[in-house]
């Protein structure tokens, strides 16, 4: 069949599922189109029919029907330009041969998807130091949210950071500015999530009998009065714009969240006020243990200029390097 594609399976992705695998190698393909090629027997492994959950081996040949391939899929032979090896060497704020960090700018989606040009993981191979060994993602970041974005060199160690991130001895960090400011300094938020259908199909919401349980800590470094306030939170589980929703759940809003808070408020705010027009949260600090058993690893990444100039209009301190979380508990 014209436009079918037989790819081999790299020894950097053995032993990965195929439905993960195809997410890389067709990453505009709808899950619910992959399983419906899947069962029809159209996507085959070494010839043989096989299901979503299949384990790859190295050397394996994966057939990918032209019907997976609509819209823009990666190049399996895509040469790094010189651009764009630059740009993703330029966020680069870490790396000890088996973890780099980036610091992820606002507006750079983390993996590609439907209306999604260049993104983290895709500009992941000029970051190899061979051709067949890509650095894989650890962890995500919503595109709104600039700040640290953790990156394993190998499978293995994609591995073990993911048993990592799964665990409760990790810290993650976020810088928020917040409108109007919480009414006490330090909380907690629980509040289950789920993500919504009908009109709110896009978004996470608060379901008290459905979500899955959620909780986030937060504390006031700094005040605007009542008007607003510079928060860090600590999300204490993971789940897709978990922060966002928190803050709008317990009535302070994060600065320029169009999808959570109140869009025209916040607009108004970030005109009247001089801020950055954009969402002002920043993934800023990871303390967990090295992944490889060699000591912790504790990196911050430094706030963006035009962050830095929102605070600086609200009188706080972008510099600040305390830890307001240091005696709590993992």
């Amino acid at each position: 069949m014209s436009g079918v594609r037989v790819v081999t399976v790299s020894e950097d992705d053995d032993g990965q599922r195929l439905d993960r695998w195809l997410k890389k190698h067709a990453p505009n393909l709808p899950y619910a189109l992959l399983q419906k090629l899947i069962r029809k027997g159209q996507v085959r492994v070494d010839g043989g029919r096989v299901q979503t959950d299949t384990r790859l081996a190295a050397g394996q040949e994966v057939r990918i029907p032209p019907s997976a391939d609509a819209g823009k899929m990666i190049d399996d032979h895509y040469k790094p330009s010189q651009e764009d090896a630059e740009y993703i060497k330029s966020l680069v704020i870490y790396d000890d041969g088996d973890i780099i960090a980036i610091n992820k700018p606002h507006g750079l989606a983390s993996q590609g998807g439907l209306r999604i040009g260049k993104h983290v993981d895709g500009l992941l191979q000029h970051l190899g130091d061979h051709p067949d060994k890509r650095p894989k993602l650890c962890h995500r970041l919503d595109r709104d949210t600039s700040g640290l974005l953790l990156i394993a060199r190998t499978r293995d160690m994609a591995m073990r950071m993911g048993k990592a991130f799964e665990g409760r001895n990790i810290r993650k960090y976020y810088w928020s500015m917040v409108m109007p400011a919480p009414e006490i300094n330090n909380g907690m938020i629980t509040a289950p999530l789920i993500k919504g259908d009908g009109p709110y199909k896009d978004m996470m919401i608060v379901d008290e009998e459905n979500g899955k349980f959620s909780r986030s800590e937060y504390r006031v470094i700094e005040r605007a009065g009542k008007k607003a306030a510079f928060v860090m939170f600590w999300p204490r589980t993971g789940r897709t714009h978990q922060l966002r929703v928190h803050a709008q759940a317990a009535g302070f809003p994060i600065i320029g969240d169009e999808k959570y808070g109140d869009i025209e408020a916040s607009h108004d705010a970030i005109e009247a006020l001089g801020l950055a027009p954009r969402l002002h949260l920043h993934a800023s600090r990871i303390i967990m243990p090295h992944p490889s058993g060699k000591g912790v690893l504790d990196i911050t990444a430094p706030l963006p200029d035009e962050l830095c100039k929102s605070w600086a209009k609200m009188g706080f301190d972008p510099r600040f390097d305390g830890d307001p979380f240091q005696d709590v508990k993992l």
